[in-house]
């Protein structure tokens, strides 16, 4: 039986997975933080959600990595705006970004859920270690 790889293959896959979770929980508190910003930069439009897209780091490895965030082009949603409300358009309504505060909780859940897993399997690993380097006494 043949045994393919490092053992630091493991670590890298985890780390990798520590930093592209990290930084898609970052994106999503960007969705939330900006959840009700109805002109971004000046420019009268509402903030559009982003996404993350994942993507292999390598071919034959398990690593993982953000491969692009990207501008989520679904339909902004339109509220009723009071009257005179300066952020109304031409039908009284007032544009709002197209983030779904339960969507976001529910990939932030799913991506701390992940986060947590690979910081764990680097945990397990340090104990394993550390019960090999007892042995070695």
């Amino acid at each position: 039986m043949e045994i393919k790889g490092s053992m630091y293959d493991a670590i890298d896959i985890a780390v990798s997975g520590l930093r592209a979770y990290g930084k898609h929980m970052e994106v999503i508190s960007s969705n939330v933080a900006n959840a009700r910003t109805t002109n971004v930069d000046g420019t009268g439009q509402p903030y559009r959600r982003l996404e993350v897209e994942f993507k292999s780091a390598e071919e034959g490895t398990g690593e993982v990595e953000i491969g692009d965030i990207f501008a989520d082009m679904s339909p902004f949603e339109k509220i009723p705006a009071s009257p005179g409300d300066p952020r109304a358009d031409a039908d009284g309504n007032i544009t709002l970004p197209n983030v779904s505060m339960p969507t976001e909780l529910i990939n932030l859940n799913l991506a701390s859920r992940a986060y947590q897993a690979n910081a764990a399997m680097l945990r397990r690993y340090q104990r394993m270690v550390e019960v090999s380097l007892e042995l070695i006494k």
